[in-house]
């Protein structure tokens, strides 16, 4: 799996390959859809594979003000789509020269000149070029003229609705991250360095690994039954507080996990925790005393859950 970006042309073995383009956040259903259809072309036609996707977020770019809403950073992104059977991520780094590009000029220099696509796959909803000037239609219209092929992958519904990223959003922002994993096909997971704390959680008997959020949607604050994937490849499973602490003075945002059973420094190490059930909301406690009695609860009832 070949990281690259659209500032120079593709290797040479890497051209004329059939390019999946979206933005892809999540890799949900949908996504996956339109990235197996492009891998499938590719091994069929014996051609290399390529996701490209585009960071920042095009929404992040034209509304800076937007809260956080990412759901995957371009690392994760790059494991999902080397374990869907790419060959290369393409990362379009959205800034002013590209959002300044029209749909020709996309097609001309981004997806022929940088890329030498022989063939583009892309969800129905895809638009591209200055002002949106460009759709499905669009690209198809300048595929036939400028030499790529281009197909449109219709999208995936379940239980009759359409599969998206909003719906993960939502279904997080409620506090029921089993609802996204039903559309993302696997729990919705934060990953990021450990960094140091006060160390409180210690002196309660639950020392915990600390995460900033960083550009991550905000889920529901509460407590969750969690699994976390440590740099080794262990897979632990525990209880994690994601919020800002409201009985600890002064409130800080964190997702600060308890492995059960683990011993060891996990510090400035890269770690990825994944939500799995939603056990109640943050709450305030009166004393140190009353916070140690609910989190041998939570961390009971995580344990049955995850068991």
């Amino acid at each position: 799996m070949e990281r690259l970006d659209n500032g120079s042309p593709v290797p040479a073995h890497l051209r004329g390959g059939i390019v999946a383009l979206g933005n892809f956040d999540g890799f949900h259903l949908g996504h996956q859809a339109v990235v197996g259809r492009a891998v499938d072309r590719a091994r069929a036609e014996g051609r290399p594979a390529i996701v490209a996707t585009f960071d920042p977020h095009p929404q992040r770019f034209f509304q800076p003000q937007t809260g956080h809403f990412r759901l995957t950073t371009l690392d994760q992104r790059e494991r999902l789509f080397a374990a869907a059977g790419a060959d290369a991520m393409l990362v379009f780094r959205f800034d002013a020269a590209l959002a300044g590009l029209g749909a020709r000029q996309f097609a001309e220099r981004q997806l022929v000149g940088i890329i030498g696509a022989a063939g583009v796959v892309t969800g129905g909803d895809f638009t591209f070029g200055k002002g949106r000037e460009g759709d499905v239609e669009t690209l198809a219209a300048l595929g036939s003229e400028i030499g790529y092929s281009a197909e449109i992958v219709a999208p995936v519904t379940i239980d009759g609705d359409i599969v998206s990223s909003s719906r993960i959003r939502d279904y997080l922002r409620d506090g029921d991250p089993r609802g996204a994993a039903r559309l993302l096909t696997r729990p919705f997971a934060i990953q990021g360095p450990v960094q140091h704390g006060a160390k409180l959680g210690r002196q309660l008997g639950y020392p915990t690994a600390n995460m900033d959020l960083a550009h991550y949607i905000r889920p529901a604050y509460g407590i969750y039954a969690v699994r976390g994937r440590l740099p080794d490849g262990r897979v632990l499973d525990g209880v994690a507080n994601l919020g800002i602490r409201p009985s600890i003075d002064p409130p800080e945002e964190l997702l600060e996990s308890y492995f059960f059973d683990f011993q060891g420094d996990l510090y400035d190490q890269v770690i990825e925790v994944s939500l799995i059930d939603y056990l109640r909301p943050e709450a305030k406690f009166d004393s140190m005393d009353a916070l140690k009695v609910q989190m041998d609860a939570d961390a009971a009832k995580a344990r049955t859950l995850l068991r």
